[in-house]
């Protein structure tokens, strides 16, 4: 890359129109990650890790798609892993420059992060030890404790509403996002060519109205592009209140109770676990639910929800989750054995474990426990991508596979919408609005495919069709002052562009082992599953041919 003068000097060249990449969350809802080409110098916002199908997760182990000592900066919008989860990976591959976030979030991403090292660290365990025993080879994790130490080293903090110099010619400004603590949209000028400078928004994660620990989502109006996330553009939450909410939680703990059950909720360990903690209290203490005893599996959760203490003047109903905290029916596990231990509980109960998509921690655990009792039930409270546990148990199936083993399902699934972090259909049509006038284009990402055509339909009469743009993984674009032209040089992208936010074939195999087990179990006797296992291997020959 050339040098190029220090900002503010006279007689610089003419900038070049800056270039926009989209490097995760393009038609899909993790791996947060764009690149900003402008004045010389490179910036990311947001690193985040990919969850979902294997093939998408497959991505945090390859390579950047850019050299990590080639970025100047990371403008991060909030502690969420899939926003920031990858920033150790890029520190540890060469990345040397400061990382912008506001405190919250610093404080945040201080206990996600090396919670994201540990569960690498303990599942890349367990997998070697398989890999060993079956032949294969091992692997290692993205990163390790000490990795994370030296990205938290350049942490910076920003506070909301001030300006700041990112790197050469580029500044930003951090307005509240609505959707976590410390979460933020951020507004970029950088050198353009003209007599003025570039305007972008990046919306982060936009919260919902009635968020119960943050204010209103805010930011300024006239943009020549806003980048929006779209995870529910094809959602209208009716009745969105927090009374709404409060009575369906209520609804479902005491369609849940059993003597003999516990009602399992499997939650994010940041913000989720600590609203509902919030929302519980108010119902117990209002009398509409007794004192259930409610315990929090999750480390994490123990130790953000301190981070959240700290912050409780800060936060909309603080005083109420001090006050959750100090409660007798409430109880945080830490160690294994503590976990453990919830095995052998006797009487109604409420775990709430994370991850929320149950694709780790130790829901999985619960989950194996008591998917298959009819005493059991299974709330769900966020969202779930495609190819998670978690969605492929709200979609209804019979059985899954945790760990190797096959598990029936009788237990009950149930969700609630209304605990989303993110602003629904209508309220992201609204916030776009309010950035109007949007000169040059919107681009929609961090959206299933469905959300984003829908969000789409939504924007009609706000923006018009032509200056929507709905990038693919890796896709290029050049910003111009009129629009945002694709750059043709793009690299080839790292995975099928069609296959972010869908399952993928170790999803279609899970399936199909698990229906062919039902067939086997479900014939008339031996003879007949003779026959069922001859097709099937009839079956595979014919394709090999």
């Amino acid at each position: 890359m050339e040098d190029h003068p220090a900002s503010g000097s006279r007689g610089r060249a003419t900038p070049a129109e800056p270039v926009l990449r989209f490097h995760g969350a393009a038609r899909a809802v993790t791996g947060s990650c764009y690149e900003l080409e402008a004045d010389g110098t490179r910036i990311l916002i947001d690193c985040g890790l990919f969850q979902g199908s294997k093939a998408e997760k497959e991505l945090n182990y390859r390579a950047f798609p850019f050299d990590p000592n080639g970025i100047d900066a990371v403008l991060l919008t909030h502690a969420h892993i899939d926003h920031s989860g990858l920033l150790p990976k890029l520190t540890k591959e060469g990345f040397a420059g400061s990382i912008f976030a506001t405190r919250a979030t610093q404080d945040l991403c201080s206990v996600m992060l090396p919670d994201s090292a540990y569960i690498q660290s303990t599942e890349v365990a367990h997998l070697n030890r398989r890999n060993k025993r079956r032949g294969r080879r091992t692997v290692v994790p993205i990163y390790d404790g000490a990795d994370v130490a030296h990205c938290l080293g350049r942490f910076l903090t920003i506070a909301l509403g001030d300006w700041f110099t990112v790197t050469g010619g580029i500044r930003a400004r951090y307005w509240n996002a609505g959707h976590l603590l410390g979460s933020a949209s951020i507004e970029i000028e950088c050198p353009a060519p003209g007599d003025r400078p570039l305007r972008l928004l990046f919306s982060g994660d936009i919260g919902p109205e009635h968020k119960l620990l943050q204010a209103d989502p805010s930011a300024p109006a006239g943009f020549d592009y806003v980048i929006c996330e779209s995870t529910y553009g094809d959602r209208d939450r009716e009745g969105a209140t927090e009374a709404d909410r409060r009575r369906m939680l209520r609804e479902a703990v005491d369609a849940a109770m059993d003597p003999a059950g516990a009602l399992l909720i499997p939650s994010f360990a940041v913000e989720r676990t600590q609203e509902l903690l919030v929302d519980l209290q108010i119902l117990i203490e209002s009398g509409e639910l007794p004192p259930i005893p409610v315990i929090i599996d999750s480390p994490l959760a123990s130790r953000a929800t301190n981070v959240f203490a700290r912050h409780a003047k800060a936060l909309d109903n603080g005083e109420v989750l001090s006050r959750a905290l100090g409660s007798p029916n409430i109880r945080f596990t830490e160690s294994a054995e503590e976990s453990k231990a919830l095995d052998n509980l006797k009487g109604f109960h409420i775990v709430i474990a994370a991850s929320g998509m149950c694709e780790a921690g130790r829901i999985r655990h619960r989950l194996r426990n008591w998917l298959w009792r009819p005493q059991a039930t299974v709330l769900f409270v966020g969202f779930q991508a495609q190819g998670t546990l978690g969605r492929i148990l709200r979609d209804g199936a019979p059985t899954v596979r945790i760990q190797g083993d096959e598990i029936i399902v009788r237990a009950k699934i149930q969700a609630i919408d209304l605990y989303s972090g993110h602003a629904d259909g209508p309220e992201l049509r609204e916030w776009v609005s309010e950035r109007c006038p949007v000169a040059a284009g919107v681009f929609l990402v961090h959206g299933e495919v469905e959300a984003i055509d829908g969000m789409r339909e939504r924007l009609k009469g706000v923006i018009p069709a032509e200056r929507i743009v709905i990038p693919q993984l890796d896709a290029a674009f050049r910003l111009t002052e009129r629009a945002a032209l694709p750059v043709s040089s793009a690299p080839d992208a790292r995975i099928d562009p069609a296959q972010p936010g869908h399952r993928d074939w170790h999803n279609d195999v899970s399936g199909l082992l698990l229906d062919i087990n039902e067939r086997l179990e479900a014939a008339a006797g031996d003879k007949a599953r003779d026959v069922l296992i001859r097709k099937l291997r009839r079956a595979l020959r014919d394709g090999d041919g």
